[in-house]
């Protein structure tokens, strides 16, 4: 088995080393790391490539057509993704791939890093519970960062979608009506706090929003490429 980790970027310079970092301390190693620069206008590309990732361009602004143009460059049979400001914990991979076999995507929980413990452990574990509701419910809600699939599933179920954002849950979605999709709770990825540097209430009206399929204004500004 082949797998990629692919990472959309735009002016990700300052956050991308610890993420590459990250990667290079799992427990099970990708075969190859796949940047998406998608028009950075700093050194995002130069920093990946530093790294020994693969770099590829994508010109059309957005997270979905950074992540499309990601499915589409990667070579292994299995794609993890994750976000440029995002540090997978060292058994993260690990985790995903044990529970392969049989599904066509897997996903796993988010913690906040950068805050304070309470709010951090708030922040997993609210998501956490907010997982396994969408499990009973039957409704997979993976995330951009912390996702895996069968590289030839997702591109059955057309890829990314063109919105500005949920494009991963809409996937999850899809992917779901192929097979099976695994929920992985101690496949944890810590994911930079920076989207709640509003406060946590503007966030969270976000996410709801979001949720509901109103994803219009959900990145601030310098956040579209993640």
């Amino acid at each position: 088995m082949r797998l990629s980790v692919v990472i959309p970027a735009y002016n990700e310079e300052t956050h991308l080393p610890k993420a590459l970092g990250a990667l290079a301390r799992q427990t099970l190693l990708p075969d190859e790391v796949v940047v998406v620069d998608n028009a950075s206008t700093d050194r995002t590309a130069e920093v990946a490539r530093a790294f020994g990732a693969r770099v590829v361009y994508c010109a059309r602004k957005g997270v979905a057509f950074a992540r499309q143009a990601g499915l589409l460059a990667a070579r292994g049979e299995w794609v993890a993704m994750t976000d440029a400001d995002s540090l997978p914990t060292p058994v993260w991979l690990e985790r995903l791939m044990a529970k392969r076999e049989g599904a066509v995507a897997l996903y796993g929980p988010l913690r906040f890093y950068g805050v304070s413990p309470l709010e951090a452990a708030f922040s997993e574990w609210g998501y956490r519970a907010f997982l396994h509701l969408m499990v009973l419910l039957g409704r997979p809600n993976l995330a951009g960062a912390n996702m895996a699939f069968v590289r030839e599933a997702a591109l059955r179920a057309g890829g990314f979608p063109e919105v500005e954002a949920r494009e991963d849950v809409l996937l999850g979605y899809a992917l779901a009506r192929l097979g099976p999709v695994r929920y992985v709770p101690d496949a944890l990825v810590l994911t930079s706090a920076r989207r709640v540097k509003g406060g946590w209430a503007p966030f969270l009206l976000r996410q709801v929003r979001n949720l509901l399929g109103r994803p219009e204004g959900y990145f601030e500004d310098g956040e579209r490429g993640r």
